[in-house]
Protein backbone atom coordinates (compact mmCIF):
# COMPACT_ATOMS: atom_id res chain seq x y z
CA UNK A 1 0.00 0.00 0.00
CA UNK A 2 1.38 3.39 -0.90
CA UNK A 3 0.28 6.92 -0.25
CA UNK A 4 1.10 9.99 1.73
CA UNK A 5 0.16 11.29 5.11
CA UNK A 6 -0.26 15.00 5.62
CA UNK A 7 -0.51 16.52 9.07
CA UNK A 8 -2.24 19.88 9.21
CA UNK A 9 -0.76 22.84 11.05
CA UNK A 10 -3.78 22.76 13.35
CA UNK A 11 -3.18 19.13 14.30
CA UNK A 12 0.50 19.84 14.88
CA UNK A 13 -0.35 22.87 17.04
CA UNK A 14 -2.77 20.76 19.11
CA UNK A 15 -0.15 18.04 19.62
CA UNK A 16 2.40 20.63 20.73
CA UNK A 17 -0.09 22.41 23.01
CA UNK A 18 -1.08 19.18 24.73
CA UNK A 19 2.58 18.26 25.17
CA UNK A 20 3.49 21.65 26.66
CA UNK A 21 0.60 21.40 29.15
CA UNK A 22 2.12 18.18 30.54
CA UNK A 23 5.37 19.85 31.60
CA UNK A 24 5.63 20.60 35.34
CA UNK A 25 5.76 24.34 35.94
CA UNK A 26 3.46 25.26 33.04
CA UNK A 27 0.30 26.87 34.40
CA UNK A 28 -1.23 27.41 30.98
CA UNK A 29 -0.86 28.78 27.50
CA UNK A 30 -0.99 32.47 26.66
CA UNK A 31 -2.65 34.09 23.65
CA UNK A 32 -0.10 34.45 20.86
CA UNK A 33 -1.97 37.22 19.07
CA UNK A 34 -4.69 39.81 19.51
CA UNK A 35 -7.12 37.66 17.50
CA UNK A 36 -6.42 34.66 19.72
CA UNK A 37 -6.74 36.83 22.83
CA UNK A 38 -10.17 38.02 21.69
CA UNK A 39 -11.35 34.48 20.97
CA UNK A 40 -10.22 33.41 24.44
CA UNK A 41 -12.12 36.34 25.98
CA UNK A 42 -15.16 35.16 24.03
CA UNK A 43 -14.71 31.67 25.47
CA UNK A 44 -13.39 29.72 22.48
CA UNK A 45 -10.12 28.43 23.93
CA UNK A 46 -8.67 25.13 22.74
CA UNK A 47 -5.51 23.09 23.12
CA UNK A 48 -3.68 24.84 20.29
CA UNK A 49 -3.99 28.27 21.94
CA UNK A 50 -0.55 29.71 22.51
CA UNK A 51 1.08 27.74 19.69
CA UNK A 52 2.04 29.37 16.40
CA UNK A 53 3.25 27.08 13.62
CA UNK A 54 5.53 28.55 10.96
CA UNK A 55 8.00 27.42 8.34
CA UNK A 56 11.73 27.98 7.92
CA UNK A 57 13.58 26.46 4.97
CA UNK A 58 10.64 24.16 4.25
CA UNK A 59 10.50 22.77 7.80
CA UNK A 60 7.99 23.47 10.55
CA UNK A 61 8.75 25.75 13.48
CA UNK A 62 6.78 26.23 16.67
CA UNK A 63 6.50 29.34 18.83
CA UNK A 64 4.99 28.35 22.16
CA UNK A 65 3.61 31.04 24.50
CA UNK A 66 3.34 29.89 28.11
CA UNK A 67 2.49 31.08 31.59
CA UNK A 68 4.74 29.53 34.23
CA UNK A 69 4.21 28.87 37.91
CA UNK A 70 5.75 31.29 40.36
CA UNK A 71 8.99 29.93 41.84
CA UNK A 72 10.00 27.58 39.04
CA UNK A 73 13.14 27.93 36.95
CA UNK A 74 11.90 29.43 33.67
CA UNK A 75 14.99 28.29 31.69
CA UNK A 76 14.55 24.72 33.00
CA UNK A 77 10.82 24.69 32.12
CA UNK A 78 11.61 26.06 28.64
CA UNK A 79 14.30 23.43 28.12
CA UNK A 80 11.92 20.66 29.24
CA UNK A 81 9.23 21.89 26.85
CA UNK A 82 11.69 22.09 23.95
CA UNK A 83 13.04 18.60 24.60
CA UNK A 84 9.60 17.02 25.01
CA UNK A 85 7.99 18.84 22.06
CA UNK A 86 10.79 17.94 19.64
CA UNK A 87 10.64 14.30 20.80
CA UNK A 88 6.84 14.04 20.56
CA UNK A 89 6.57 15.70 17.15
CA UNK A 90 9.27 13.38 15.82
CA UNK A 91 7.89 10.15 17.29
CA UNK A 92 4.14 10.78 17.02
CA UNK A 93 3.94 12.90 13.87
CA UNK A 94 7.18 12.08 12.05
CA UNK A 95 8.05 15.79 11.93
CA UNK A 96 11.51 17.07 12.78
CA UNK A 97 11.00 20.68 13.88
CA UNK A 98 13.43 23.29 12.61
CA UNK A 99 12.91 25.25 15.84
CA UNK A 100 10.82 25.25 18.99
CA UNK A 101 10.88 28.68 20.59
CA UNK A 102 9.45 29.14 24.07
CA UNK A 103 8.03 32.52 25.11
CA UNK A 104 7.34 32.84 28.84
CA UNK A 105 4.82 35.69 28.82
CA UNK A 106 3.55 35.46 32.37
CA UNK A 107 4.10 34.14 35.87
CA UNK A 108 1.24 33.03 38.05
CA UNK A 109 0.79 31.38 41.42
CA UNK A 110 -0.20 27.78 40.81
Amino acid sequence: MSGTIQISEGALASLIGLTAHEIPGVVGMAPASLKEGLSRVLGRANVSDGVVIGRESGRFTADIYIVVAYGVSIPRVAENITDRVTHVTKTQAGIDLAAARIHAVGVQRA
